[in-house]
């Protein structure tokens, strides 16, 4: 609710304070006293153009300012905005709007003591206040409010919660799709690269530490000669036979070392310390006939076919290539193709993933048809209740033969929801969005045989005022606006018609903070609280000032509102007979 509202050398006005009461709140006063003055500031203070001329003459700047006090409820409607801005605070019990607007024309607006621009006091206005007779501020003017205003007096917010909360999940699997099919072509020319790779790589059959084995059979082979030339003489060393250089003494060295073991095995006899030494030759002729072994297995082994050259240098070049492209090594390029195939395994799982997630999409479409088609099928049943309660609080208002109705469209497209089942439209698919599938707007018609025309068309004046009075007073508990201001709104009313006005405002005001500027006592009556707006002269200059009132005073005023500035015994006495009834008929709905 709005507890205090602070204006400052704002149009005639030099300083007003209003402490506002929970409930209804009433100003009353002379015609061009300034209690219009009073909403004009109000709307400055939530975002409306401002005007140099609202400046009072002489002075720098206006300045308005405004207490709302943060309830749980209000405290809900603001913190995602709030949130949204940096503004939120779990301590701050209160919300301080404010605006100063200089004489040149510039503008400051803050909350909270931040500086902000006026488009977010214009949004936390339109979250806070509903002016009636300023259709900005006006949310039943606001088309898009009217399906949340249905589905709250549909009761029916849970089952919206759970469509938008699907719509929100469908979303995010359409980019996700969306994602993932924009990277199909990259991916599938990737997986052809990979594949090339692979076979290219496990074709060649390649195993760790071949090519230095290449390169060793290699220089064999191309050193064959030389190297079998050079094995042979060796052994003719060794063992014996052709090939033994002409310089060396006769016989070879397994000749020789015959010799020096059967001389070692008499030194032996004569001594048998040598033991050990004998040994050692021993060992020395056994290597030596090991080695002549080697020897003679290597020299099998020499291959000096020159097709097997040209076959190792090939082997070479493939591997050369393949580390070329794929690594610096053998080991390298074995590496890759491993990599390449978990790659490859990636991307199959990738793509089964998109199959999985349009399985998932297609469960989800006919998931969030159900629960649209149903809350569209709640709708239409509450649009019928509430355009007959509406009427029906209508009448009251002595507006008998207006009519209102709800319109409810759906919009086929082939990309909407599949709806079927047993609903009262027909079956096919919709276009959606987070509220569902519906278009909802209020149309009236205020007089019989007009057409119905949008709610947000219809002339400005106290018609429409008391037009918006009676949806106000049928959706009070479903329009979470916490603060309600009707200007006029008793143009066009009589006596008779302003008591049921009165108890509307009064009965609208038992879940909203209403303020109301009227010219009726009969209105006045049923207030909380009792504003009397006037003006004053001060140092030469005018003036409004704003007094509660209270007992006595208050049915002076309800008296001068009946009979003028010449009140008598008998305005009094009525003036006290109206507050009386208000009492009682307050008493009777309470009771």
């Amino acid at each position: 609710m709005l507890l205090e509202l602070r204006i400052r050398n704002f149009a005639i006005i030099e300083e007003l304070n209003l402490t506002l009461s929970p409930g209804l709140n009433v100003l009353t006063g002379e015609t061009g006293a300034g209690k219009s003055i009073i909403i004009d500031a109000l709307g400055l203070l939530l975002g409306d153009k401002a005007e140099r001329t609202q400046v009072r003459s002489g002075t720098e700047r206006a300045e308005v300012e405004g207490v709302i006090a943060l309830d749980e409820r209000t405290a809900h409607l603001l913190r995602p905005l709030l949130e949204e801005y940096g503004l939120a605070s779990e301590e701050d019990e209160n919300l301080i709007l404010y605006r100063e607007l200089g004489a040149g024309g510039r503008s400051v607006g803050r909350v909270n003591g931040r500086a902000v621009n006026v488009y977010l006091l214009r949004e936390i206005g339109e979250r806070l206040v509903d002016i009636h007779g300023q259709s900005e501020h006006l949310s039943l003017f606001r088309v898009r409010h009217h399906l949340e205003l249905l589905d709250r007096y549909a009761g029916c917010e849970a089952l919206r919660q759970e469509v938008a909360e699907g719509v929100a999940r469908l979303r995010a699997l359409r980019e996700e799709i969306g994602r993932r099919e924009k990277e199909r072509s990259r991916q599938e020319e990737r997986a052809e690269a990979l594949r090339f790779c692979l076979q290219e790589i496990t074709s060649a059959r390649l195993r760790p530490g071949e090519e230095e084995e290449l390169r060793l059979e290699r220089q064999r082979l191309q050193q064959g000669a030389r190297l079998l030339e050079a094995v042979d003489r060796l052994h003719a060393l060794l063992h014996g036979g052709e090939g033994r250089p002409a310089r060396l003494p006769s016989g070879s060295v397994q000749d020789l070392l015959g010799m020096a073991s059967r001389e070692m095995e008499a030194l032996v006899k004569m001594d048998p310390s040598l033991s050990p030494q004998r040994d050692l030759l021993l060992a020395v002729s056994d290597q030596l006939e090991e080695l002549l072994r080697a020897l003679r297995a290597y020299r099998e082994r020499l291959d000096l076919d020159p097709r097997r050259l040209e076959e190792v240098e090939e082997r070479l070049i493939l591997v050369r290539e393949l580390e070329r492209k794929y690594g610096p090594t053998i080991e390298e390029v074995l590496a890759t193709a491993e990599r390449a195939r978990e790659e490859l395994a990636a991307l199959a799982s990738g793509q089964e993933r998109l199959e999985e997630l349009r399985r998932q999409e297609g469960e989800l479409l006919l998931e969030l048809g159900r629960k649209a088609g149903l809350l569209s099928a709640r709708r239409e049943e509450a649009a019928g209740r509430l355009a007959q309660a509406v009427e029906g609080a209508l009448a009251d208002l002595n507006m008998a033969g207006t009519t209102f109705a709800v319109r409810l469209e759906r919009i086929e497209s082939d990309d909407g929801l599949p709806v079927e089942g047993d609903f009262p439209f027909p079956a096919g698919r919709y276009a959606f969005d987070a509220s569902g599938i519906d278009r909802v707007e209020f149309l009236i018609s205020p007089n019989p045989g007009e057409e119905l025309r949008p709610l947000a068309r219809i002339a400005s004046g106290g018609e429409s005022t008391r037009l918006l009075l009676a949806v106000k007073s049928i959706l009070s508990q479903a329009d979470a606006t916490p603060i309600l201001i009707f200007d006029e709104i008793d143009v066009g009313v009589g006596g008779r018609s302003g008591y049921v006005v009165g108890e509307k405002l009064w009965e609208l005001s038992r879940s909203h903070q209403v303020i109301c500027i009227t010219h009726l006592p009969q209105i006045a009556a049923y207030a909380d609280a009792h504003f009397s707006i006037g003006k004053v002269v001060r140092g030469g200059r005018t003036t409004t000032q704003a007094v509660r009132l209270e007992g006595t005073a208050r049915v002076e005023e309800l008296a001068m509102m009946l009979g003028g500035p010449r009140v008598s015994a008998a305005h009094r006495e009525s003036a006290r007979q109206i507050l009386e009834q208000a009492r009682q008929r307050q008493a009777d709905k309470e009771g």
